[in-house]
């Protein structure tokens, strides 16, 4: 028998390693013709609305965080509706996440949501707000009660005696109770000592700022006037409360407090009617959470630095350090870091 030449010896050989090449191909998806494809990460985020100046920035910043790390993200905005809410993360569950990040609109009920994720092997990230009795896998926030008593040393630093007006935050947002418990640290002793009368406290709902503002014309009405500061949970609280005392030419005579640096809140500050705000930036909390997100969903184990109690169990958290902001340090806070421009800041 004749041997094989070396051209046909040459193309067996090529096209035995052609076969074996083709045997390990690659589909859509990463793995071989023997290995399950690997699954894209898939995060869902649930914010509860983008009507405040903050979200949009949270989303933008979580979605090119989580995209860049190379997640798939699907995000849902409630409108400040608890049952839209409700139903955009149930059909957010039916999608096949593999993590939930969720900023409840009640921190309260939203652990239904936690079970319901969890029935479906979905880990929770409980984002900016608590989710309160429910077995969280994880929270990320800023230190809320920190941030209320930023702003209750403020005032009562700028107001030491005098009649105050308390206002709080929405009462299905948990971070609303820790803001007024960290405020009241300084506010409350004074009280007691007789320097400090409070004449009206109470909670906005759903952080409204027309609702502030009635409250407030209400408050003034009430008291003829007679206020020297006003604790206003956030910036856009603070600005409903000062339309209502610029209607009584008061802008401006009362120190008023505010929180996140919205843009309307600088400018105020700028023309002296708001006195302060707290800087969070949550482009870091945004893009934080967006890496525990992918961490958790690949089984990782994240890098936390304290515990919160949600009233059933010590959650792991990540809280992040807050900043407060008067008209002496915009530029250093806000401009040099890039959250405002100058032209924005100072500008008409």
């Amino acid at each position: 028998m004749r041997k094989p030449s070396k051209f046909l010896v040459a193309t067996m050989i090529a096209a035995l390693a052609l076969g074996l090449v083709a045997g390990c191909g690659t589909s859509g998806t990463s793995g071989t013709a023997n290995q399950a494809p690997v699954k894209k990460i898939k995060i869902g985020f649930s914010l509860p609305t983008l009507k405040e100046a903050r979200y949009p920035i949270d989303k933008d910043s979580f979605v090119k965080a989580a995209q860049d790390l190379g997640a798939e993200i699907l995000v849902q905005t409630a409108n400040n509706d608890e049952t839209l809410q409700k139903s955009q993360v149930e059909d957010l569950i039916t999608q096949g996440i593999n993590v939930l990040v969720l900023d409840p609109q009640n921190a309260v009920s939203a652990a239904d949501l936690v079970n319901e994720a969890h029935n479906a092997k979905i880990k929770v990230i409980s984002y900016d707000r608590l989710i309160m009795n429910a077995d969280v896998d994880a929270y990320v926030s800023f230190d809320n009660e920190k941030v209320g008593e930023l702003q209750g040393e403020y005032i009562t630093k700028q107001v030491a005696k005098g009649n105050y007006f308390v206002f709080a935050g929405a009462p299905t947002d948990n971070n609303a109770t820790l803001f007024k418990k960290g405020a009241m640290k300084f506010i409350q002793p004074l009280v007691d000592k007789g320097d400090i009368k409070v004449l009206f406290d109470q909670p906005v709902p759903d952080w409204d700022p027309a609702k502030a503002m009635t409250m407030a014309e209400n408050a003034l009405t009430a008291n003829k006037n007679n206020v020297n500061a006003i604790l206003a949970p956030n910036d856009g609280t603070a600005g409903g409360i000062i339309q209502a005392l610029a209607e009584q030419k008061l802008a401006g005579k009362v120190v008023v407090t505010g929180q996140d640096s919205e843009l309307a809140g600088i400018k105020r500050i700028v023309a002296g009617t708001q006195s302060m705000t707290v800087f969070k930036d949550v482009r870091t909390e945004a893009q934080e959470t967006a890496k525990l997100a992918v961490e958790m969903a690949k089984g990782q184990a994240p890098t936390l630095n304290s515990k919160v109690n949600n009233q059933k169990i010590d959650v792991p958290s990540l809280l992040l350090t807050p900043i407060v902001v008067t008209k002496d340090n915009i530029d250093k806070v806000l401009v040099d870091s890039g959250w405002f421009t100058k032209a924005q800041v100072y500008g008409n």
